[in-house]
């Protein structure tokens, strides 16, 4: 199953350029979406990301996607 993650690009705790990379070397199977979630006030203060339905925040970018990789679905091997 592939990961779902959702990166809003009105952020102001998060760098598109530098993010996107990061998340599709954690989950290359990801299906990312950048695009406004309609989250203001949180996004105004925190970095935020969406991991397969789960809303993940953390005071800057590298915290924010260390927290995301608990969430990220691994391939499962035959």
């Amino acid at each position: 199953m592939a990961n779902d993650i959702r990166v809003c690009d009105k952020c102001n705790h998060i760098r598109l350029k530098s993010i996107v990379p990061k998340l599709e070397k954690m989950a290359p199977d990801a299906e990312i979406k950048i695009g406004c979630k309609s989250y203001c006030g949180p996004c105004g203060k925190r970095a935020f990301v969406y991991v397969n339905g789960r809303y993940v925040s953390a005071p800057s970018e590298e915290e924010v996607l260390a927290k995301a990789s608990a969430f990220i679905k691994q391939p499962v091997s035959k």
